[in-house]
């Protein structure tokens, strides 16, 4: 077993700045020991820098995953690499190397092995060429400041096995603390900040050159600036070093808050020695404080020193707990997360225990009166967290990083980490954590295996629960009261345990409003009933003060008397978050817009709170200016979530909707639903699959002057889709059956697009359609090659029944897509149509269709058009500019204008998707 595999050897780096070249030569004395009963032969080195070498590497891989092209579309300018010169022993013996497929891992072939407890000597030669800050705000910016860290290349500790980890932008680089030298050598145009003792410094032509020595760290982090903005600070207890400004407050009141946030982190992190941490703006920027960060400011609801001190301590504790714990910060990170947020949300009890979530909006008139306003502001920790526990998409705390979804690596299991420290001081009847902290931070192995035993032997009580469940699992907490009998003196309680977490549940008991007690109930699998002191209690209530991070709290409380279980209703104009106290309906105005209703405004009366829940309704009241009528639609549906199933939601649905779909003609949708949705089980994947089954009602008033027969009609469709949204390699098929009345049919569509390393894009699309049956004496449900009639009502057509006009050519790419108006229009036999696209430029491309129509005692016909596509969003924002066609060169022809196609998208939920979709 292994208790260090590289540590307390001093390291010595000699590096030279290239300002021009934005690159550092460097020459580098390593020395490996071999701290494990293991004989090693080989050595790994993290090289992260190389990260951004190329579009295949984890980072590239990890940046697309999170729908950002930034690396993708970088220039080589932009890029960071090594160029590794040479790998020599200390025998001056040349040593065969060779890097791994991720790029940003280099292993090291050794001349003789190294047996337990020696030692072995690299001397490295390379030149590191770094990337623009950008892209993880590591590397140099336009303002000619650099930012070194993970710029020099590091040993990779060996424990039972390498810690082969990649660079995915997660600041997670696992290295054991050492001694470093450090000869740097860099223009004397550029101020130099560092954590270091500097034990020489002159300056030589125009380079200063500077000696640093570092004793026992993990990281050298290097600041170059044209402009000194850094500033050392001494207090009794830390250095800080940092240029993070207070904004609009006196130099005076910033000391007060520096102190502060000092004394509070000495209280509960006393060290043996004074603490100097290095921090900055970038540091902070890359780890905010959530839902703070977000607001401009001059909507800030918090005063200007509170959001200092809580930047300061925040950045200090990230900074501080990344050196000082030695545990495996990617799969042990919920280590370091428990710590910070627990420090965090201690802070704000010791000093601001009166602040609320809202801020000063808490006491502004109309906002006041939501709940939101009046939560306190600890509750966001348990609120972020069940973001995503309600949408079954939490992740267990022990996961590694590298699996987590990002809003869960940024926020939610950070959160959930330091509530579960809370959660086991209110079970223990202690404050356990603050001991547990300041011990577990002054011991000599910081590991998480020593942490667990901490927290076991600091408990008087099982905790088994803690590490079995509430860490290792995504298992929700969700209790409820049953029943309450008497029997004799006492009282029978019976709980039910609706998930299946086996956590401890607190419960309250009151009279008369009084809280007479608090018990602990434990081991509640199923149904359990617990026997407790009768004392005339008439009221119930489980974990009354929200400690626990419970799934539900609304159906916590139980009264004997019948009256508190009843919730009154509560009703509030715009969305708020969730009171169990209450039965909240919310008012929104609602807008839209189309050609017949014209501009439509009015209220949407719902449910669904800040944190989504499994049953909700939407009813939508309009009014539309155009039609001078009511519209409107109303929906229903309720969610079954599966955890750890590859049938994670089944969905039932209730719609219906009431608008024109001409002028003067209305139209009644009533659509019930059922749908299962398949995702995989690496929930970072964007893999999904949905099987659909619909039966659509529709009720048009009839056009007598376009209709050959009754306009109203029932159609029963199924629809089977996967896909995969990426934007490297995005595709997606679907195989959909519709049986009308009058007709049935099946229809076959497939779409691919990809993007390759020269920065060109291809889009493939693939339509097949073929009536089973077709008896209808109408175009109305044929197939369509360039603009789908849309007799389900499934598009958001502007303007759906114009044929001329600027809403005749909106774009809606179904069917057989196509972008030009050819004749046939529609097919009521068979259609098979393939479209085109390949970029030229950045977002402009080319296109082409090509399809065969087959009407029924008509021959088929071959069409084809194409033209430029101005991308500039896909699916959300496109223009189609036709040049040539089975019309003849369109751009030639008069009236060209009429013939551009656009793609719009104004819904808000689907633009909210294009800013939610990185994260979740």
């Amino acid at each position: 077993m292994s208790k260090s595999g590289f540590a307390q050897e001093e390291q010595s780096i000699t590096a030279t700045l290239h300002e021009d070249l934005k690159a550092i030569n460097i020459q580098q004395t390593l020395v490996f020991t071999n701290h494990t009963n293991d004989t090693l032969n080989q050595i790994y080195l993290y090289d992260w820098n190389n990260a951004y070498q190329n579009k295949n590497t984890a980072l590239a891989k990890r940046f697309a995953e999170e729908f950002d092209k930034s690396l993708h579309f970088a220039n080589e300018e932009q890029r960071g690499s090594t160029q590794i010169i040479s790998i020599i022993d200390k025998t001056y013996k040349t040593l065969s190397w060779k890097r791994l497929e991720a790029d940003d891992l280099i292993k090291v072939q050794l001349k003789s092995p190294v047996y337990p407890n020696e030692s072995y000597t690299l001397n490295l030669t390379y030149t590191t060429k770094l990337p623009s800050a950008e892209f993880t705000g590591y590397g140099y910016d336009k303002f000619g400041n650099i930012k070194l860290e993970y710029w020099y290349l590091a040993p990779i500790p060996y424990k039972d096995d390498w810690k082969l980890y990649s660079n995915m932008n997660l600041n997670d680089m696992y290295v054991e603390k050492s001694k470093y030298k450090v000869n740097f050598n860099y223009p004397n145009t550029l101020f130099l900040t560092s954590n270091a003792a500097v034990t020489s410094k002159e300056t030589v032509g125009t380079y200063r050159h500077v000696q640093l020595e570092y004793d026992e760290v993990k990281n050298i982090k290097l600041y170059f600036e044209p402009f000194k903005t850094f500033t050392e600070i001494e207090t009794d207890n830390i250095v800080f070093t940092s240029n993070i400004e207070p904004e609009n407050i006196s130099e005076p009141v910033s000391y007060l808050s520096i102190d502060k946030v000092s004394r509070f982190l000495q209280e509960y992190i006393p060290q043996k020695k004074k603490i100097r941490v290095l921090i900055s703006e970038s540091d902070y920027r890359k780890n905010p404080i959530y839902g703070l960060n977000q607001l401009p400011s001059f909507l800030a609801p918090f005063q200007d020193q509170f959001l200092y001190e809580l930047k300061l301590l925040k950045t200090t504790l990230s900074s501080y707990l990344a050196e000082s714990i030695d545990a495996d910060p990617r799969k042990d990170k919920w280590v370091y997360d428990a710590i910070e947020t627990y420090l965090m949300m201690q802070f704000i009890e010791d000093y601001y225990p009166d602040m609320k979530l809202a801020g000063n909006f808490s006491n502004v008139w109309g906002l006041k009166s939501f709940h939101f306003t009046q939560m306190d502001f600890n509750e966001q920790y348990q609120m972020y967290y069940m973001l995503m526990a309600r949408k079954h998409i939490d992740q267990p705390l022990d996961t590694s990083r590298d699996s987590l979804l990002k809003f869960n690596n940024n926020i939610a299991n950070k959160y959930k980490a330091g509530i579960g420290l809370k959660y086991l001081d209110d079970y223990l009847e202690q404050q356990m954590s603050v001991s547990l902290i300041k011990d577990f931070l002054l011991s000599n192995q910081k590991t998480k295996e020593h942490f667990k035993n901490l927290i076991i032997s600091k408990s008087d009580k099982n905790v088994d629960w803690f590490f079995n469940d509430y860490l290792s699992t995504n298992h929700k907490i969700d209790y409820t009261i049953k029943s309450v009998k008497e029997k004799g003196d006492s009282l029978e309680v019976k709980i039910k345990n609706k998930q299946k977490a086996e956590v401890p549940i607190s419960i309250y008991t009151f009279k008369n409003k009084k809280l007479l007690h608090k018990y602990w109930l434990t081991d509640i699998k199923n149904n359990k009933t617990f026997t407790i002191p009768n004392n005339g209690e008439d009221k119930f209530a489980l974990n009354y003060e929200k400690v626990i991070p419970e799934y539900n709290q609304r159906n916590n409380y139980k009264s004997t008397k019948g009256l508190f279980n009843h919730k009154p209703l509560q009703f509030r104009l715009f969305q708020d978050a969730e009171d169990p106290n209450y039965n909240q309906v919310f008012f929104m105005p609602e807008f839209g817009f189309n050609l017949y209703d014209g501009f439509i405004l009015g209220a949407k009366m719902y449910n669904k709170t800040l944190l989504t829940k499994p049953l909700l309704y939407s009813i939508k009241p309009q009014y539309g200016f155009n039609s001078n009528d009511l519209v409107g639609g109303a929906s229903i549906q309720y969610r079954q979530f599966i955890d750890n199933s590859n049938l994670f939601l089944v969905n039932y649905g209730l719609s219906g909707s009431y608008y024109h779909y001409a002028e003067g003609l209305v139209y009644k949708s009533f659509t019930p639903s059922v749908s299962f949705t398949f995702r995989p089980k690496d929930l970072r994947s964007n893999k999904r699959q949905i099987l659909n089954f619909r039966a659509v009602n529709i009720e048009r008033e009839k056009d007598t002057l376009v209709e050959l027969e009754n306009p109203s009609y029932t159609v029963f469709n199924a629809r089977y889709l996967n896909y995969n949204n990426n934007i490297l390699n995005y595709h997606s098929w679907f195989v959909d059956a519709q049986a009308g009345s009058k007709f049935s049919k099946l229809s076959f569509n497939y779409e691919y697009r990809k993007l390759f390393d020269n920065n060109r894009q291809i889009n493939i699309r693939f339509f097949g359609g073929k009536f089973l049956h077709n008896n209808t004496n109408t175009n109305y449900f044929d197939f369509a090659l360039d603009r789908p009639t849309d007799y389900l009502f499934d598009y958001n057509y502007l303007g759906r029944s114009e044929s001329t006009g600027i809403f005749s050519q909106q774009l809606i790419v179904a069917e057989g897509g196509f972008k030009s108006k050819l004749t046939p229009q529609y097919s009521n036999d068979w259609m098979l149509t393939s479209n085109f696209s390949t970029s030229i430029y950045r977002w402009i491309e080319a296109y082409g269709d090509l399809g065969l129509v087959k009407n029924k005692n008509i021959p088929t016909k071959f069409v084809y058009d194409s033209g430029i596509r101005l991308n500039l969003v896909t699916d959300y924002f496109e223009l189609y500019l036709p040049v040539y066609s089975n019309n003849g060169w369109e751009i030639a022809q008069p009236h060209y204008a009429n013939n551009i196609r656009f793609i719009v998208t104004l819904s808000p939920k689907a633009l909210t998707g294009l800013f939610t979709r990185k994260w979740f």
